[in-house]
């Protein structure tokens, strides 16, 4: 095939994989638009590009260029026009009208606007009124569409342009020649690397105190990602020293990263705690309000032996009425969550945790009390619902997230809820179910919306994960030490009989699970072929689970330890997706990258969309519910695949359809096989767990016993006995840098004192 050179920009790109820069990408030319697919691993929307590749016929998509080579350039005048044009700052000018414009006029463009405007109306579709419309909004809108127009050789999209003009006006010019960090810092969307890249085009020096600054606060953000609320200032040196060394020539003095920790501090982006802490400023004082927030709320009421008798008296009548019966830790539970303002419960699976739930909720209900129950997640809220009778939200619905931003914390995307401290939630009492997934930031935010005299019920399994967020809330409330905290041990004799229970607990006591096939809920089969598990795996799901468990094969779920490997989440999904969701004439598909998505897929939504519209639609398609926000965890089916409007329907739990372009499917992935990490919160009829070895640090006990707790009725794992022995053992995990304990004992021992 001949090799063609096309030079064009990226208008957007139809699929991206973040990983390995394999992209399929809408280029606009001076003539035409193509799709082009190729490594585009350094380029970004808005450059300009010059390409060598052959083109292509694609079975579904046709022409396309695959590109061998690129080089990334600066827009030329005619190009740059053109984009300006068609990004919708001139009312009236799209992107076809905008391309024959610039083809009329050529690098002349402007000038004709602005000095000759009656010649506009040479081109169809302008009247002689619509070109002095346009030439006074160009006259209008000079500075603004120079400084997109200078923006936009450094790689800058059109929207983003729009963005930093707003902020800055025209000292863009001196911000971006002197310190392009300070982007960065300000605006959300440009992070270090954008920064970094701008800074390289400008020739600013690698070791600037502008890049090492923005380096430091980078670093700290990529420690949240791993759960962190700060670093200790040994690993954010060395790690920042990494992130700034471009080259192996580039010397970054680590005395000179110290001193910028230093001027940080005194400008108060940071907080250093000790010698040793670092936090990003905004972290450490989510920390602090929490703990100041907790001391506020923690009121207690303080009982004698006759208001004891009063209330076991009470919850006696409950358990008769209710035919319960709770051991002395769920009575006492049940008496701290009456007395005090912040109570912890705490247990494992079987040990009466919804008892004592309903219990309290009976209470509060008998003396005519409010009383709202939450959960992190909506797959908990529903189970949380399912269990107490009780209508229990998400805590973002609890809270009424608006889908905006909050102003005062737009660099880190905070979301804007209606219920905070100028309108709290009106209620005596609040359950939150499963709070090992809450993360610091959510638990500021809830915390914000109550207010003193209110109680406030806390219950999960401190052995669980940890939040997918910073923090590790419930484990650092509970080694403060400043709140009642229950912990429910005795398993009860129903939940004795399940060997799923019985196996959970062995593993949290470090000790081997019993294997040897004789239960009814908790099976193990030796394989050591990746390939011959996923043959069981198959016949599991189609064919043998679904009438054990009494489920569709839908609901059995597959979770795995890693993302990547033979047996992690991504090829399992492939594998998966192949046998119980293969291609039939019926079914539409799209492909997006090197993955294929189906009507009939089952999928999961990956990070939390607060401005996804969704809908319940019900007879003759007449929507009978609507409301905004679809989140991290959220699971459901494909229904449909539109190519013409270029877009997929997913329903979700509750028969919420959400509509997603396909320039965003990278929101949603397949979701037959997930990691472990993702079930969080969830519970399954059936789950196979897929196990045969990986790295010592993420097959650990922690890993384990959360797989295994998320199976209400069967587990099976496939895999190798040695492997899931030593995970049971392997009491390491990756530490968690949080500081809420600290805090918490800060201000509760400065009060006693």
């Amino acid at each position: 095939m001949e090799k063609e050179n096309v030079k064009g920009y990226i208008e957007h790109f139809i699929y991206r994989n973040a990983e390995n820069g394999y992209s399929v990408a809408n280029i606009v030319t001076e003539d035409d638009e193509i799709t082009c697919i190729g490594n585009f691993k350094d380029a970004d929307v808005g450059d300009t590009l010059e390409m060598e590749g052959v083109y292509v016929e694609h079975p579904v998509y046709g022409h396309q260029l695959k590109v061998e080579s690129y080089k990334i350039v600066i827009p030329d005048d005619a190009v740059s026009m053109q984009r300006y044009l068609g990004s919708g700052a001139i009312k009236g000018i799209g992107e076809a009208l905008a391309a024959r414009i610039v083809k009329k006029f050529g690098a002349d463009t402007f000038r004709i606007i602005e000095d000759e405007p009656e010649r506009l109306a040479e081109i169809k579709g302008i009247s002689e009124k619509k070109a002095i419309d346009i030439s006074i909004q160009m006259a209008d809108k000079r500075e603004m569409r120079d400084a997109m127009i200078f923006l936009q050789q450094y790689g800058i999209t059109n929207a983003m342009a729009v963005k930093i003009y707003n902020r800055y006006g025209t000292g863009i010019y001196g911000i971006i020649k002197e310190n392009p960090y300070k982007l960065a810092d300000d605006i959300a969307g440009i992070g270090f690397k954008i920064a970094d890249d701008i800074a390289e085009k400008v020739g600013i020096r690698v070791d600037s105190e502008y890049r090492i600054r923005s380096g430091i606060m980078y670093t700290l953000l990529q420690g949240t990602m791993d759960g962190n609320t700060y670093l200790p200032m040994k690993e954010l040196v060395y790690k920042t020293s990494l992130l700034l060394q471009n080259n192996p020539e580039d010397e970054i003095d680590t005395d000179d990263i110290m001193t910028q920790v230093q001027n940080l501090t005194m400008d108060k982006k940071l907080v250093c705690k000790g010698e040793d802490n670092v936090y990003a400023s905004s972290y450490y004082y989510e920390e602090q309000g929490c703990a100041a927030m907790l001391h506020g709320l923690n009121i207690s009421e303080k009982i004698g032996p006759k208001e004891e008798e009063l209330y076991k008296n009470r919850i006696l009548e409950i358990e008769h009425r209710k035919g319960i019966e709770l051991d002395n830790l769920q009575r006492d539970a049940v008496i701290k969550s009456i007395a005090n303002g912040v109570v912890i419960i705490t247990g494992g699976p079987g040990t009466g945790k919804t008892t004592t739930i309903n219990t309290i909720i009976n209470y509060y209900a008998s003396e005519g009390l409010d009383i709202m129950l939450a959960a992190p997640t909506g797959r908990a809220a529903k189970r949380m619902t399912e269990a107490t009778g009780y209508e229990a939200k998400t805590i973002h619905r609890l809270l009424e997230v608006t889908g905006q931003v909050d102003e005062d914390d737009e660099k880190r995307q905070g979301i804007k809820f209606e219920k905070n401290r100028d309108n709290p939630l009106e209620t005596d009492a609040l359950i939150i179910d499963e709070m090992s997934m809450v993360d610091t930031h959510l638990f500021n935010a809830l915390l914000r919306a109550l207010v003193p005299g209110v109680h406030l019920i806390l219950v999960g399994d401190s052995s669980q994960l940890p939040s997918v967020g910073p923090g590790q809330v419930l484990g650092d409330l509970i080694s403060s030490g400043k709140f009642p905290t229950i912990f429910l041990k005795k398993i009860f004799r129903q939940a004795e009989e399940s060997d799923i229970v019985m196996n959970a607990h062995r593993i949290h006591r470090g000790e081997k699970p019993v294997l040897d096939n004789k239960s009814k809920d908790f099976f193990f089969l030796e394989r050591s072929d990746a390939d011959v598990i996923y043959k069981h795996m198959i016949q599991l799901i189609r064919d043998k689970l679904p009438g054990y468990v009494k489920a569709t094969p839908y609901d059995i779920q597959v979770l795995t330890p890693m993302k990547k490997g033979p047996l992690g989440a991504m090829q399992l999904n492939l594998v998966l997706q192949k046998y119980l969701n293969p291609p039939e004439p019926s079914k539409k598909e799209h492909a997006y990258g090197d993955l294929i998505i189906r009507e009939g897929d089952k999928v999961m939504q990956i990070r939390n969309n607060y401005q996804a519209k969704w809908e319940v639609v019900g007879k003759y398609n007449i929507t009978v519910d609507s409301g905004m926000g679809v989140y991290n965890g959220d699971m459901g089916i494909v229904k449909e695949i539109n190519e013409y409007s270029q877009d997929v329907v997913v329903e979700f739990d509750e028969h919420r359809r959400v509509r997603y372009p396909f320039s965003e499917l990278d929101e949603i992935e397949l979701s037959y096989a997930i990691t472990i990490h993702k079930s969080q919160g969830s519970e399954y009829p059936a789950v196979i767990l897929p196990i045969l070895g990986g790295p010592r640090m993420l097959l650990n006990r922690n890993l384990l016993y959360t797989a295994v707790t998320r199976a209400r009725s069967t587990v099976c794992v496939l895999g190798s006995s040695k492997t899931l022995c030593e995970m049971a053992e392997n009491e390491e995990q990756l530490k968690r840098y949080t500081g809420l304990a600290d805090r918490i004992k800060e201000i509760f021992d400065a009060d006693s004192n």
